[in-house]
């Protein structure tokens, strides 16, 4: 059963705001500002909407790291609120990231995820954070990998520096998350496909205007991109997917389209050797597919390669 979801990926740059500016006025400032960038994507009336990392942090470039602090604990959660009535008015969700301050003195650099009402459903802090952000920032590092359960689907994060380590992607294959959601002011290169590739999840990356913000099927294909005139993006994904290999399946696919037509899709991103499979009808799931053809999940597939090649007299001594 199609589950279409409209993704908005919103870039921006940080903010100029001079350090000796009034807080409460550097937060009235911020909140301005986002909503001139909001109205970008908005009338699009996306499912989710992704912001980059610190994303009402004023650019640090001329806002000395103590001043930051202190805007950070009177700024507390007044921008989040802001958000949280955006999502409330349009039924749509934010991933809002920035730091926040907690009681005990010390910081986390997280992504709140703000739902269609309004409330928060989860915050992810960030795992790995930089040196730099615990030695002189008191950012802790994050420790949990959490999936968040969304109306249309399950939803995990990451922000940054946390793309270069297999240990949460590794968390994150585990838990089968139908979207990532990413937060950074690094693009990533091809680490970004790699992660939606081998999570067998799209993803959705928001990164400050010196790099595109993109869209990215669980194939690893750039499905959609902000360009250097437009620091936005909208599109629209089928997470009713799943990937599979073209060994053995494949002599099901001519079968499959002539009875289904264009009530299924077959997409061959080239050289992979796997196709996203999508059901793009309310009549059936991509499973119910799966299960009718007697199709093989990819991450099955991989499981019987293994498990085949250590079967007693298969392998050299």
């Amino acid at each position: 059963m199609a589950r279409y979801v409209k993704i908005s990926c919103l870039s921006a740059p940080q903010l100029q705001v001079a350090p000796e500016t009034d807080l409460q006025e550097t937060v009235e400032r911020m909140i301005r500002y986002w909503e001139r960038q909001l109205e970008q994507v908005l009338p699009d009336r996306p499912d989710v909407i992704v912001l980059p990392e610190c994303c009402d942090r004023p650019d640090k470039a001329g806002y000395p790291l103590e001043r930051r602090k202190e805007y950070y604990r009177h700024r507390g959660d007044q921008i989040r609120d802001f958000f949280a009535e955006v999502a409330r008015k349009h039924r749509c969700y934010i991933a809002y990231s920035a730091v926040r301050a907690l009681d005990d003195g010390t910081f986390r650099n997280s992504t709140q995820l703000i739902g269609r009402d309004g409330q928060v459903v989860g915050i992810y802090n960030k795992n790995h954070v930089v040196e730099g952000e615990r030695t002189q920032g008191n950012i802790l590092y994050g420790k949990d990998a959490p999936v968040f359960e969304t109306d249309f689907g399950r939803v995990a994060c990451a922000i940054c520096f946390d793309l270069n380590f297999d240990e949460l992607r590794l968390k994150y294959v585990a838990q089968k998350p139908d979207l990532i959601l990413f937060s950074s002011a690094y693009h990533g290169g091809l680490m970004q496909q790699y992660w939606a590739y081998s999570c067998r999840a799209f993803f959705a990356g928001s990164i400050y205007t010196h790099a595109p913000s993109q869209i990215i099927s669980p194939v690893g294909e750039i499905v959609a991109s902000s360009t250097n005139y437009y620091h936005f993006v909208t599109h629209t994904v089928n997470l009713d997917s799943a990937v599979i290999h073209i060994d053995y399946n494949g002599a099901h696919f001519r079968k499959m389209k002539n009875k289904y037509g264009e009530k299924i899709r077959i997409h061959d991103p080239g050289l992979l050797g796997s196709v996203l499979l999508s059901s793009e009808t309310d009549e059936f799931t991509v499973h119910d597919l799966i299960k009718e053809f007697g199709l093989e999940l990819l991450d099955d597939y991989w499981k019987r390669a293994l498990a085949h090649r250590c079967a007693p007299g298969n392998m050299e001594p």
